[in-house]
């Protein structure tokens, strides 16, 4: 459990959380991953509604912060492939809850009006 008021400690641990999962695309693209590898293509159409320039930004910066791997193979043309890392499984907990508070709040708010 959080301490009241805030420890710097804390605070900045979460900032780190937060600048390494910001946007709305990343948790979403590592929920894509966490079944199975996929291409390109495979996150684009899984992932409705994120544009092919996002999605590569997303990619990049999910790969430079060690949460998905990306791996190219040598065929005609390139296959190119995502995996989740272990460092990236380790945030199911955090995904697995917060599909659990993504229930209740829509629940909640549909249910005020």
């Amino acid at each position: 459990m959080l301490t009241k008021g805030g420890c710097p400690k804390t605070a900045l641990s979460i900032k780190d959380a937060l600048e390494a999962l910001e946007g709305r695309w990343k948790l979403l693209i590592l929920f894509s991953l966490s079944a199975e590898n996929k291409r390109f293509k495979e996150i684009s159409r899984e992932v409705t509604g994120i544009t092919d320039k996002t999605l590569s930004k997303e990619l990049k910066s999910l790969e430079s912060n060690q949460l998905i791997k990306r791996t190219v193979y040598d065929t005609f043309p390139p296959t190119v492939e995502y995996s989740i890392t272990e460092h990236g499984k380790s945030l199911e907990k955090v995904l697995e809850e917060l599909h659990y508070w993504g229930l209740l709040h829509r629940q909640k708010i549909l249910t005020a009006f």
